[in-house]
């Protein structure tokens, strides 16, 4: 595990977590242009990261917010739960203002966009990796008026964003009404397998019951 800052003067070594190979192509030729950063391995879920953590001890690690079916925020959960510290740099095309301060309490030390990474990625690595956090002016500021006004950070219970794919889809059938098994009919799996869903559904919006997730469903999609 890494539990000892990165030394100046040495290269760290930097895992990417991107379910797209041409996004972790880039961000590997970005990394190739700065003498104290290297790439040191790949991953696309939550599985290989983990196994890469383990067997390869990156000094940092960048993780996209979506992977797939599932969810950058719980990678990171499950990174800090096996209690390994390196800093985490979250990069996600999702909007800053509603999924930095989620990744910062998920245990990340850093948030960009993939619009801004060219310009920002190589500095906010070395943020991450002096031991700092890296985020926006414009979420700094709003963290920061959080802080000393007292006020709660707004609600997240209808961040769809922080949803993926297959648990939109499903979130979207029960916007319209369908019940568990019309919708594993209508996708072609199990109604098991639809609950499973539906329960990630429910713990990421942040609902206390399946009401809860059906009302935020269709208000969801009566807004689309």
């Amino acid at each position: 595990m890494n539990t000892e800052p990165v030394l100046e003067n040495s290269t760290a070594r930097i895992l990417i977590v991107d379910d797209h190979a041409i996004v972790r192509y880039g961000m590997g030729v970005m990394l190739d242009g700065a003498d104290d950063l290297s790439l040191c391995g790949e991953a696309e879920d939550i599985n290989t990261a983990l196994k890469a953590i383990q067997e390869l001890q990156p000094d940092a690690a960048v993780i996209d917010i979506v992977l797939k079916e599932e969810s950058g925020l719980d990678l990171i959960r499950e990174i800090r739960a096996k209690g390994y510290s390196l800093p985490l740099l979250v990069m996600s095309m999702h909007n800053e203002n509603t999924h930095a301060e989620k990744a910062l309490r998920a245990g990340a030390q850093g948030y960009i966009m993939k619009e801004d990474a060219d310009e920002v990625l190589v500095d906010a690595l070395r943020t991450v990796l002096s031991g700092k956090l890296y985020i926006s002016d414009n979420i700094h500021e709003k963290m920061l008026r959080t802080y000393v006004t007292g006020d709660a950070p707004p609600s997240e219970e209808n961040d769809i964003d922080t949803l993926t794919a297959r648990e939109k889809e499903i979130f979207t059938l029960i916007g319209h009404g369908l019940t568990t098994k019309e919708i594993a009919d209508q996708l072609g799996g199990s109604p098991r397998t639809v609950e499973v869903h539906r329960a990630k559904i429910k713990k990421k919006l942040e609902c206390e019951t399946a009401a809860q997730v059906v009302r935020a469903a269709v208000q969801w999609v009566e807004g689309q």
